[in-house]
């Protein structure tokens, strides 16, 4: 069970959760003194506003939250994030237990390797009824995918994002495996090799594997891009800032592994991540450069800034050639993604109807947005090269998430079923439990998803 939780506590002290259409109710229900304390202090319940109330003895009486127009449904995490040492219980819920619970451990998470320890959170009394192990262990997958992105390049290159896979199949018993440097191109994986043999720092193929090889097959591919300078074709200061985050897929798919695994659902799991470095140097790929991918397809270098849908080729080919039940990748893949839905709302592409209508479901019960965005085969052409099978800078200036997607979906033909997220793996308006920086975008949804199909 997650620290910040307790199964019980003597003289916890109550939270209330109030929107404004409630508050004169809720005041009539305190103490007159209490009730007294908060109109001194200009409680309205506006979103997020929380206030302290002492007893006559000067202890803590109760906490108070406002809920504004009670639109954020995480917005229980606020308590964690704000409240002195100490122990609480929930009062009166505006949501499901569950979905409190989770916004409470969600609002603890502090990203604190660079710096001091951070203090010992508050901690919560487990409402009665919920599966605290399970809550727990999701907002376990939700910080080891942030831990990860948040982790500067100097310290999260292809070999410690190696280590970090190497980790999460040790917990669990699971099958690793590298593949490295020299060693891709004698096994056929050119398109990793050729993005990441500028840096210093050696590209690799992460291969995991778990569970009963007579079960349902489900692949992860996550992008590992680790730093993306743009190549040859050099980003701008400002579009590299947050290159870090490149390898946002790679920790989502890692986080949802140690799900898959830690609930022992009934797959027989496989994690690949191409975790490369796209740098700059005389070993660089170059503009106009053709490679024959581990499918066979050639493909003309357009920009070496459209790194991440290369390595992924060469590993969704290997992927696709087991013919999975399921086929998802996860990647950080186009700023086309987020100019059409932001970086709160990632947008999903399959051909599966059945998965998107559960996708989309479960992303509204969970509370973890997605949207669908079509895989539109009209844009195929804008692929095309006159010197290869395909290029990597669709000949189109716009719906580059779209055609990005029709890139991947090249190298997909024996999968069942195949699922491509394009995700920020970042915060860029904070909110309660969910701090500027690192985020598994999608991963709730994606996990509820394979609970539901593969749960015991």
């Amino acid at each position: 069970m997650h620290s910040s939780l307790v199964g019980s506590a003597r003289a916890a002290v109550p939270l209330y959760a109030v929107a404004p259409s409630g508050l004169r109710k809720f005041l009539a229900g305190r103490g007159r003194r209490e009730a007294a304390c908060l109109k001194a202090s200009g409680f309205a319940a506006k979103e997020h506003e929380l206030r302290l109330v002492p007893a006559a003895s000067g202890k803590l009486a109760f906490a108070v939250l406002g809920l504004g127009a009670g639109s954020d449904p995480l917005a229980l995490a606020r308590f964690a994030e704000r409240l002195p040492a100490g122990t609480y219980r929930y009062e009166m819920l505006p949501v499901p237990a569950e979905l409190a619970t989770l916004a409470w451990m969600l609002g603890t998470y502090r990203f604190a390797r660079y710096r001091g320890q951070p203090k010992a959170p508050p901690r919560l009394v487990v409402p009665a009824g919920i599966d605290a192990e399970e809550l727990s262990r999701i907002a376990g997958g939700v910080f080891l995918a942030r831990d990860l992105i948040n982790t500067p390049a100097n310290d999260m290159g292809p070999a410690e994002l190696a280590e970090a896979a190497r980790g999460v199949a040790g917990r669990h018993g699971a099958k690793f495996s590298e593949t490295v440097g020299a060693a891709l191109v004698k096994q056929n994986y050119p398109l990793i090799d050729a993005v990441g043999r500028g840096s210093a720092r050696p590209p690799r193929l992460i291969d995991l594997s778990w569970g009963n090889p007579r079960a349902p097959k489900l692949t992860l591919v996550g992008k590992g891009v680790c730093f993306d300078s743009g190549g040859l074709d050099l980003k701008s200061t400002a579009n590299m800032a947050l290159m870090k985050k490149d390898m946002g897929g790679a920790a989502v798919c890692l986080a949802l592994a140690e799900l898959v695994m830690g609930a022992k659902l009934a797959v027989r799991l496989r994690v690949l991540i191409p975790a490369v470095e796209n740098s700059v140097s005389g070993a660089a790929y170059r503009p106009a450069d053709v490679f024959r991918s581990r499918k066979g397809l050639t493909v003309e270098i357009g920009n070496t800034d459209a790194e991440g849908r290369l390595v992924l080729a060469d590993a969704l080919a290997e992927a696709d050639g087991e013919a999975p039940d399921l086929l998802i990748d996860v990647a950080t893949l186009t700023g086309a993604a987020r100019t059409a839905t932001g970086f709160e709302l990632p947008p999903f592409f399959t051909d599966d109807e059945a998965l998107a209508a559960d996708l989309m479901k479960v992303s509204a019960a969970t509370h973890d947005p997605l949207w669908r965005l079509p895989l539109w085969r009209g844009y195929e052409s804008t692929l095309s090269s006159s010197v290869a099978d395909l290029t990597n800078l669709p000949d189109y200036s716009y719906a580059g998430a779209i055609t990005a997607a029709l890139f991947l979906n090249r190298f997909v033909t024996d999968a069942k079923s195949w699922v491509h997220f394009d995700i920020a793996a970042w915060t860029d308006r904070p909110k309660p439990g969910r701090p500027r920086g690192a985020e598994a975008t999608a991963l709730r949804a994606i996990y509820a998803v394979l609970k539901q199909r593969y749960g015991k």
